[in-house]
């Protein structure tokens, strides 16, 4: 920790990662609290929702230019835009033009701008700290996220009933620009030898080449059997946060659904925080123990039913599922070339998000059929056939440590 604590570069990607993540968890209670004041009605507060994560899907496609351009000015030039971007909605409102079409505007413009910013800071990682630190740095960048989501989720309820919902977008604006400011500040070996150092020597790829070689390599790697595995997960998952405010009200309406997201939020937190004290276990075998035992957890929190217990075992499984974020992120950045990591990283996140909506929409509908807890008992289930999924596909089984992998560990 120390060492990463005197490393300048690398605080100061942190200290922008975790201002950026404190606006973004600003401006997403403040835009769909907006949204529901300017219209009282739940289906704009979906199509606000859609429109914040829909463009999640889309990341991969930005992964050739993450790949091309300068990763500074990337993280620079997006919070700068977004900062712009997002003082729209102040401007309307104070020369009274205020309308819920304003703020949905707004809303996919800032979304698909901040699809750049997490694969550029992946990419910049790896030339900011040693492979043995991989995991350490990701799980402090992923303690930030989850940490800032967890507090500033609950400030900004506080912030808005205080100042309203248009000043939260106003101090969000700052928070764009104080990130641009610390992110100015990170000096990066790409930007200053220029992307592969090669350039010069080799033909210059058009965008699709580009995005099909990223595709192509993923394809080519044990990264795709994780795809597959992810796809089936994420998309029960999503059917599981359709269905998680019903299962809360059979043990205390709102506020245990308060209570349950706090606790699964907390123990994502915990999982980045202890995520480094299982980097030396094998990389598969940590997916195969971490899963089935997050499964399990998740299933007896269902089976219980009484609040204390089931916010106990949602608390311990989530833990488990926490720390696969800095594990998987270090497993990528040690073992894809760096040419390759922004479309690498940006197709890994697109295809871990898009099935989660889709899994949401038709959640709801699948528990007319076997119920809400027959839903939360297909989560449960899913999150232990990821881990047996690894158990029984061996190229995945085998996989080594985070820190012994290298450039050939995921090839097929």
């Amino acid at each position: 920790m120390s060492d990463l604590r005197s490393n300048r570069e690398f605080m100061s990607l942190l200290a922008g990662r975790v201002i950026t993540n404190i606006g973004d968890s600003l401006y997403f209670i403040a835009a769909m609290w907006l949204v529901f004041e300017l219209t009282g009605s739940a289906l704009y507060t979906g199509i606000a929702g859609f429109l914040v994560r829909g463009p999640a899907a889309l990341q991969f496609l930005l992964g050739p230019l993450v790949d091309d351009w300068s990763l500074r000015r990337i993280l620079v030039g997006t919070q700068l835009i977004q900062g712009v971007v997002i003082l729209a909605i102040p401007i309307v409102a104070f020369t009274g033009h205020l309308s819920v079409w304003a703020v949905l505007a707004v809303m996919p413009i800032l979304s698909l701008l901040n699809q750049f910013v997490y694969p550029a800071q992946s990419a910049a990682l790896p030339q900011l700290v040693e492979d043995e630190q991989l995991v350490q740095a990701n799980s402090l960048f992923a303690m930030a996220r989850n940490g800032m989501d967890m507090l500033f989720n609950a400030v900004s309820g506080v912030l808005i009933a205080i100042l309203g919902a248009v000043i939260i977008f106003l101090i969000d604006a700052v928070t764009f620009f104080i990130a641009a400011f610390l992110f100015a500040g990170v000096v990066l070996t790409s930007d200053i030898e220029g992307k592969m150092g090669e350039a010069d020597e080799e033909p210059e790829q058009s965008y699709m080449e580009k995005l099909m070689e990223g595709i192509n390599y993923v394809r080519g790697s044990v990264l795709v059997a994780i795809v597959y595995g992810a796809l089936l997960a994420n998309f029960v998952f999503g059917a599981g946060i359709a269905v998680f405010p019903a299962f809360a009200d059979q043990i205390g309406g709102s506020v245990a659904y308060g209570l349950l997201m706090s606790v699964a939020g907390a123990g994502v937190f915990a999982g980045a925080m202890l995520s480094n004290l299982v980097d030396q276990y094998p990389y598969g075998w940590f997916q195969i123990y971490s899963k089935v035992f997050a499964g399990a957890c998740i299933a007896a929190a269902v089976y219980v039913l009484w609040l204390p217990a089931t916010l106990a075992l949602v608390f311990i499984g989530f833990i488990a599922i926490g720390m696969d974020g800095p594990m998987t992120e270090s497993m990528i950045q040690s073992s894809v070339p760096e040419s390759l990591l922004g479309r690498v990283s940006s197709l890994m996140g697109s295809v871990s998000t898009a099935m989660i909506p889709v899994g949401a929409l038709l959640g709801g509908v699948l528990s007319e059929f076997i119920g809400v807890n027959g839903v939360m008992y297909l989560v449960a289930a899913s999150a232990a056939f990821y881990g047996v999924y690894f158990l029984l596909y061996p190229p995945l089984r085998a996989l080594p440590p985070v820190a012994q992998m290298d450039a050939s560990t995921l090839r097929l």
